[in-house]
């Protein structure tokens, strides 16, 4: 486990714990979404001692934090997969293109952007009670959310992102072929036994 990965897990794990003993604070975190990540002085308490010492205000790792905080208090589900996957599914069960539209919208838009399209998506979730791995999404946004990242990083962060969407996709195609292969494998051998 790297150190940013172990880091992730315990800012989750703080997180959940919220969500067990405190339903106060997960409301002061969402209340933070209408504000710009690390701008609502009440989350302050909530998150900052998980922002490293040296980090400054604008830092994309503080900006991260205080972001998972306040969508993880507007849909406090943490499963495995992550949000593109859970996103795809999501698509793939509903069967509504405005929600590839809106993933796309996701991929194109600059560290600014960014959190308004992460806000849509993640209610979408919440009204489906889809989860998805805040851990993952913890250390994507010290990428989304840095004005100054390498486009390179943020090029394969797209990239990945894409990938976890449309291969959610893909595999309802898959099990809907296997399932018509074996169907059709049973009839042939249906009718060779008739």
């Amino acid at each position: 486990m790297s150190h940013d990965h172990h880091h992730a897990a315990a800012f989750v794990k703080h997180l959940q714990q919220l969500k067990e003993r405190d339903r106060g604070a997960l409301a002061t975190l969402r209340h933070s979404l209408t504000f710009s990540p690390g701008d609502y002085p009440k989350a302050y308490p909530l998150v900052e001692r998980f922002v490293g010492r040296e980090w400054h205000a604008n830092d994309a790792r503080r900006l991260a934090r205080y972001a998972v905080a306040g969508l993880f208090a507007s849909h406090p589900v943490h499963q495995s997969c992550t949000l593109a996957a859970a996103w795809g599914q999501l698509m793939r069960e509903k069967d509504r293109p405005s929600l590839e539209q809106r993933f796309i919208a996701l991929l194109e838009a600059d560290a600014e952007g960014v959190m308004s399209h992460l806000r849509q998506g993640v209610s979408l979730l919440a009204a489906a009670g889809q989860g998805f791995n805040y851990e993952v999404l913890l250390e994507d946004l010290g990428t989304a959310l840095n004005e100054r990242a390498d486009p390179e990083f943020r090029d394969r962060l797209k990239r990945r992102w894409a990938r976890d969407f449309y291969r959610a996709q893909q595999a309802e195609d898959e099990e809907g072929a296997t399932t018509t292969d074996s169907a059709s494998i049973s009839n042939i051998s249906v009718t060779n036994h008739n």
